[in-house]
C-alpha cells in the first residue's frame, strides 16, 4: 500500500476468532527521533527495529539531504553516520515529508538554529496541517518561516545565523512542538527551557539524555520544566526500537471485540506518556494483560495479551490522559461502539488538526454504521450498543488518514455487515504490514 498513489478501497468483514502472535512494527516516534539524533551525533548510530513505513523513510531521506550518511543493511539494521550538532548542510532540493507531521516539525526544529535554508512540502493531507505552532517558537530563536496562508506547507525555513536561547511555555499539549524547540536548542549557546503545563510523550528527553545531552526535567507548580544545555557533542548510540503502542492498538482492540479471540502482541513500549489507551481499555473491563514486564533502552516494555471481552462498559476518559493516547482515540471510539453505555472523551481538540479532523471523520463513519455519536469542539461521546448489536454496512472516508482507515477496518471485524473505507493506501505511512498481520490473525479484510 502506498500513501501517495492510487486509492485502495478496502472492506472488512465479520471475523471468526482472532488468534496468534502479532509482531507489530517499531515505534514510529522513536524511529523518527533515532534518525534525527543519529544525524546530529558524532560517529555511527546503529538502529535495530526501525519502523520502515513511509513516514520514517521520508525522515531518513531528509537526513541524507542534510548531509548525514544513512544506510540500511540486508539484515534490516540501519546505520547513521552523523554530522554533529550544527553540522547540517543546506539541502539541494525540497524536503518532502510525505504524510508525517512529526517528521516535518521535528526536522524544522533540528535545522532552525543553523545558518542554512530549507524548503518543506508534503502530501495533500500534510499540506493542510498548521505549522505555526512550530514556526512561532522557532522564530524566537531567530529563524524565519515563509509559507502558504495559514502557516501551511510548502514552507521555507531560514535558519538563525546567531540563535539565542529561549524559554517557551507550550500553549497546547504537543510532543511535536516540545521536541522541535528542544532540537532547535541543541545548537544554541546557553540553556533552552520548555515548560509543559500538561505532560506529553517524553521520548525526545529520554533519547537526548541517552545521546549525551545535558537535560534536566523538573515537576513544578508551573508544570513540567525541561532545561537543555546547548551545543553538546552528541555521542552515537546503538538503539533497539521497541514496538509501537499506537500500532499495537489495532490488533489489541480487534481482539477485544471479536468473539473467541486471544492475541499476543510482544515487545510493546509502555512508556507512561504513551500507554493511556491500555489503561482506559482495562478500566472499561477489557481482558488485557501485561506479561514479561521489563525495561529495554530506558523504555518500559511488556508483552500484551488481549482476549475477547463481551462485557465492556462505557466510561468517561479523564481529560488529563488525552496526551498519552491522542492517536488512539479513533480506535477507542470503535471499541466504545461495542461497550454498554456512553464513552465520553474530553480535552481532545488536538484531534481536529491531525492528519484529518479525526473527531469529524470518526463521528461521520460511526453514525453511518448505526452508532449514535455526539461531538463538540474538544469532546465527543459514543453511545455504545453492546456486543453483537452494531449494524455496520457503511463506506467511510479515510481522508488520507492511516488511523481512520485502520480503525474502520477493526470495526468491520465485529459488525453485523461489512465496513468499507474509500482509500486504505495511507496505512502504509505507519503500519505497512497491517493487512497481512491482521490476515494472519484470522481477519477477513479484502481490497475492493
Amino acid at each position: 500500500m502506498s500513501g501517495h498513489g492510487t486509492p485502495t478501497p478496502m472492506t472488512s468483514h465479520r471475523s471468526g476468532p482472532l488468534s496468534g502472535r502479532a509482531d507489530v512494527p517499531g515505534d514510529k516516534s522513536i524511529s523518527h527521533r533515532s534518525l534525527i539524533l543519529g544525524a546530529l551525533s558524532v560517529g555511527e548510530t546503529v538502529i535495530t527495529g526501525l519502523l520502515e513505513g513511509e513516514d520514517v523513510l521520508d525522515t531518513a531521506k531528509a537526513m541524507r539531504a542534510f548531509g548525514a550518511e544513512v544506510t540500511r543493511d540486508k539484515d534490516g539494521i540501519w546505520h547513521v553516520h552523523g554530522v554533529g550538532v550544527g553540522g547540517f548542510a543546506e539541502p539541494g532540493h525540497v524536503i518532502d515529508c510525505g504524510n508525517s507531521g512529526t517528521g516535518v516539525r521535528l526536522i524544522m526544529g533540528a535545522m532552525a538554529t543553523s545558518p542554512i535554508t530549507a524548503t518543506f512540502t508534503g502530501d495533500a493531507s500534510l499540506n493542510k496541517r498548521p505549522m505555526a505552532r512550530v514556526t512561532d517558537p522557532l522564530a524566537l530563536f531567530g529563524a524565519q518561516a515563509v509559507g502558504r496562508s495559514g502557516g501551511r506547507l510548502p514552507m521555507t525555513i531560514v535558519g538563525a545565523a546567531d540563535p539565542v536561547p529561549v524559554r517557551y511555555v507550550v500553549p497546547v499539549p504537543s510532543a511535536q512542538v516540545k521536541s522541535a524547540v528542544l532540537l532547535a536548542g541543541l545548537n544554541v549557546p546557553g540553556q533552552t527551557v520548555v515548560v509543559e503545563c500538561e505532560a506529553t510523550r517524553d521520548h525526545t528527553e529520554r533519547m537526548l539524555a541517552g545521546f549525551g545531552a545535558e537535560i534536566v526535567t523538573e515537576e513544578t507548580a508551573e508544570g513540567r520544566v525541561i532545561t537543555l544545555t546547548g551545543q553538546p557533542e552528541l555521542r552515537a548510540q546503538t538503539i533497539v526500537v521497541p514496538r509501537d503502542p499506537s500500532s499495537a492498538a489495532f490488533p489489541v482492540c480487534a481482539a477485544l471485540i471479536v468473539p473467541g479471540s486471544d492475541v499476543l502482541i510482544p515487545n510493546i513500549g509502555l512508556n507512561p506518556t504513551r500507554a493511556g489507551l491500555f489503561t482506559t481499555l482495562r478500566e472499561m473491563g477489557a481482558d488485557l494483560e501485561y506479561e514479561n514486564l521489563r525495561e529495554e533502552g530506558g523504555e518500559p516494555v511488556a508483552d500484551l495479551r488481549a482476549r475477547f471481552s463481551p462485557d465492556l462498559m462505557g466510561i468517561e476518559v479523564p481529560p488529563e490522559r488525552a496526551a498519552s493516547m491522542i492517536d488512539e482515540y479513533p480506535v477507542l471510539s470503535v471499541v466504545a461502539c461495542f461497550a454498554t453505555g456512553q464513552t465520553v472523551m474530553r480535552g481532545v481538540k488536538e484531534l481536529r488538526v491531525k492528519e484529518s479532523d479525526r473527531i469529524e471523520a470518526m463521528a461521520a463513519g460511526l453514525r453511518a454504521g448505526g452508532v449514535e455519536v455526539e461531538d463538540g469542539p474538544d469532546w465527543w461521546i459514543v453511545h455504545g450498543r453492546g456486543h453483537g448489536d452494531v449494524p455496520g454496512g457503511q463506506t467511510c472516508a479515510s481522508h488520507l488518514d492511516h488511523r481512520i482507515a485502520m480503525s474502520f477496518m477493526v470495526m468491520g471485524m465485529a459488525t453485523q455487515a461489512p465496513v468499507s473505507v474509500d482509500d486504505a493506501s495511507p496505512i502504509a505511512t505507519s503500519f505497512p504490514i497491517f493487512e497481512s498481520l491482521m490476515a494472519d490473525l484470522g481477519a477477513d479484510i479484502r481490497r475492493s
